[in-house]
């Protein structure tokens, strides 16, 4: 029995190891299976891997080539465009420098010219000194001072007709440049030729309504004075009130007020101080846009806030009648153009141009001229320093350092002087006049003077036996230099030094 346990035992352990033999073996096939399944299907994602990889590769490839094929369009166009530029600008120096060597030859020319007078002059000294050794016996000092003197009013002589016809041909040239250069820029700014002045004066629909702006006792002209900061004068006037002031934004403000009163009917106190407060709103508003409009109708960008403000403050502002504001506009345009034309910074000139005369903006507030109160401003506002510059040197108070700002005093000077930019009064015309006389009778030798062509020319008349040709050319200078040190004008003045002999005699 025990036999017979073992061996089923046996058995059982032997068909046990059968079992697990297969079911290892298939176990250890279907784990080959898998496995190469596994490595078929890393193999396949691994190659799609690989294309997208590819294709990705190649399409970032193609978007590098094509920006770089875009840049360097552009660079070839900005290479192109700097191309013109230095050619243009090559033309100009060669242009330029032809003109110097052209200078350069007329001055050596001229210099060969006095040498061969020198030449000349000498040869006859020596053809007089034996002359008058010969003829006259005179002593060789008495030779030498006669021969002296002879060529020195010979000498004279020429130098006086050799200065007239230098200075003509210079200042025929120079004018001529000159008028070219100012006439171009001058039309390509095509301006309003209108001047206007602040009204004082408002109109009233009747003269009854004088009364009601007076009130009982005087109290709403009380109240309406304090509130605007102006007088008002109500006289025999029929139909009209005028508002007296020194600032003119607060006349322009109590004019607004005054005509909304007036249109509303209700003239008391209390609507008085409502009216004056909603026409100061409405002039602040109107000061803002007329400096928008400023920067805008000049083409400039980066400016401050309260310096455009600043700038429109310059619409009620007039300077000899004309209105400050259009004539900065007309400066810069005038400057900016100039500029252009002799190859200066124009972004600098134009600024400085519209900018030059700040200061006025603030003068009856703030002590000091307009032009150190424009310098302040310029650099309260972060104005650079060459613009600054250009503002404090346009009447020629400092000396100029820069080409910029001489153009924007010669353009100050254009916009100013043109017919019909500027009125006077008649008194201070006559003294203007009266002055120019005196600044030139003041010399010796002027026997009359005269101020023609409304003061833009002054006729001086001097005695011939005091004055010769080559004392009258210095005299001019002089009268010149005496009128810019000592009087204020727009524009020029044109100095004239006549000088006239007469022989007289009679057939008997």
């Amino acid at each position: 029995m025990e036999i017979i346990t073992i061996l089923i035992a046996i058995i059982t352990a032997i068909a046990g190891g059968g079992v697990g033999y297969y079911v290892h073996s298939q176990s250890a096939k279907k784990a080959g299976a898998d496995a190469k399944q596994l490595l078929e299907r890393a193999a396949r994602e691994a190659e799609t891997d690989k294309k997208t990889m590819i294709a990705d590769a190649r399409d970032e490839a193609h978007r590098i080539t094509a920006e770089a094929k875009k840049d360097e369009v552009e660079r070839r166009r900005l290479l192109d465009k700097l191309e013109e530029h230095l050619v243009e600008k090559d033309k100009k120096l060669e242009q330029k420098v032809a003109e110097t060597d052209k200078s350069k030859e007329e001055f050596d020319r001229k210099k060969k010219e006095v040498e061969n007078l020198r030449g000349q002059l000498n040869e006859i000294v020596e053809e007089e000194k034996e002359k008058l050794s010969k003829i006259a016996k005179m002593s060789k000092d008495e030779a030498r001072e006669h021969l002296l003197q002879k060529v020195e009013e010979e000498a004279r002589a020429d130098m006086i007709g050799r200065i007239k016809m230098v200075e003509e041909e210079v200042k025929e040239e120079a004018d001529k440049k000159a008028r070219d250069l100012i006439a171009g820029a001058i039309q390509r700014y095509a301006s309003e030729v209108t001047t206007e002045s602040t009204i004082t004066a408002v109109e009233l629909p009747s003269n009854e309504i004088k009364g009601r702006i007076i009130g009982r006792e005087g109290r709403n002209i009380t109240a309406f004075e304090n509130a605007t900061g102006v007088d008002v004068i109500v006289d025999d006037t029929p139909n009209t009130i005028i508002i007296s002031g020194f600032d003119l934004i607060r006349r322009y403000i109590a004019k607004v007020a005054l005509t909304q009163l007036i249109q509303d009917g209700r003239i008391q106190p209390a609507k008085i101080e409502e009216t004056v407060e909603k026409a100061q709103k409405q002039i602040n508003q109107m000061i803002k846009e007329f400096g928008d409009k400023a920067v805008l109708e000049v083409g400039l960008t980066g400016l401050a806030p309260e310096l455009i403000k600043l700038l429109g403050r310059l619409r009620f502002r007039t300077s000899y009648g004309q209105n400050v504001l259009r004539h900065s506009i007309e400066t810069s345009f005038i400057a900016a153009n100039i500029a252009a034309e002799l190859g200066a910074d124009e972004q600098i000139a134009k600024k400085a141009g519209l900018l030059h005369d700040i200061g006025k903006a603030v003068d009856h507030e703030v002590e000091g001229s307009h032009i150190a109160i424009g310098r302040d401003i310029g650099r309260k506002f972060g104005l650079s320093e060459e613009v600054i510059h250009c503002i404090e040197a346009h009447h020629g108070d400092v000396e100029f350092k820069s080409q910029e700002a001489i153009i924007v005093q010669v353009a100050d000077a254009i916009s100013s002087s043109r017919p019909g930019a500027r009125r006077e009064s008649i008194e201070s015309y006559i003294k203007r006049l009266k002055d120019l006389e005196t600044a030139a009778m003041s010399f010796e030798g002027v026997s009359k003077a005269y101020a023609i062509q409304a003061g833009r020319e002054i006729r001086v008349i001097v005695n011939p036996t005091e004055i010769d040709d080559l004392k009258m050319i210095k005299l001019s200078h002089q009268i010149a230099k005496e009128i810019e040190q000592t009087m204020e004008y727009p524009g020029e003045i044109k100095v004239n030094v006549v000088r006239e002999t007469r022989e007289v005699e009679y057939a008997r």
